[in-house]
């Protein structure tokens, strides 16, 4: 997941987000079937997504639990199907080791958990699978996590949960490279909490892994504009947060709007680029 474009100043990875569910909060029930499934991703990759991540529970604030049986359902087919017909890296979006390891069987190679590899067993699945890790922090769960998010400093809370997090999973047995992290943004955090993270995207990076941003369509951007009621209504402010992770730092940018993402960052890396570099390349 290393960034690659040239000339300029290196941009962000951007990963496509890609629902298998039927009530995730931004496009919950467009990308259930299979076959839409697919085409999402495809298009996704055509638009110049770096990552795909997969996902098929939904972690919504308010979300109800799916079962493994039900998640696998979702999830495998589609990843099988892409396997098999492009390179791009998959992740797949879960807490269950279960669904982790039949994900990698299919295919993936990333196990993106928003629950840091908490659940029963999942360190040591991680280590066994030998994939790449995101741990994200969550406060709480989906049921619960936006009820009153109290922190003594999210900034320095954040950043010490997520350190543990990677030593432990470091202890388990997996390559501390293998390991990305992620702040959680709209995970049991408050708008003016959220807008800490962003900005102290640099002291998690300082902790010595690269870190993910997902950002994309979140509330707090609708806190901020009012008039973003519908999450359709909330690229710019998407943007805005992706441009402002690239500036602090972050290796992994992820969107639900790839292409118009892509486009923004290629025109960062250029303004942060040597200005004769293209006429030379």
């Amino acid at each position: 997941m290393e960034p690659s474009d040239k000339p300029g100043r290196r941009r962000p990875r951007v990963m496509g987000i890609v629902n298998v569910t039927p009530d995730s909060f931004s496009d919950g029930g467009r990308f259930f079937d299979h076959q839409d499934a697919l085409a999402h991703a495809r298009a996704l990759i055509a638009a110049g997504a770096d990552i795909l991540d997969i996902g098929g529970e939904s972690t919504r604030p308010g979300a109800e639990p799916t079962s493994d049986i039900e998640e696998l359902r979702r999830v495998i087919p589609t990843i099988q199907a892409l396997r098999s017909e492009t390179a791009v890296p998959i992740s797949i979006d879960t807490v269950r080791p279960a669904v982790a390891s039949a994900a990698v069987a299919a295919g993936a190679g990333i196990w993106n958990d928003v629950m840091a590899l908490r659940a029963p067993k999942a360190l040591e699945a991680a280590a066994e699978l030998g994939c790449e890790v995101v741990l994200m922090h969550m406060r709480g769960e989906p049921r619960t996590m936006q009820d009153n998010p109290v922190y003594e400093d999210v900034v320095a809370d954040v950043a010490e949960f997520l350190s543990r997090r990677a030593e432990a999973a470091i202890k388990a047995g997996i390559e501390q490279t293998r390991i990305l992290l992620d702040p959680g943004i709209g995970f049991g955090k408050t708008t003016a909490q959220n807008l800490a993270l962003i900005k102290a995207l640099p002291t998690l990076g300082a902790l010595g892994y690269r870190v993910v941003l997902g950002a994309s369509r979140k509330r707090f951007i609708r806190a901020l504009d009012p008039s973003a009621i519908d999450t359709d209504d909330r690229l710019g402010g998407s943007i805005a947060a992706a441009l402002a992770g690239a500036d602090r730092g972050a290796a992994v940018i992820r969107v639900h709007d790839v292409k118009e993402t892509v486009q923004a960052l290629k025109v960062w890396a250029g303004i942060h680029s040597d200005p004769n570099a293209a006429e030379r390349a």
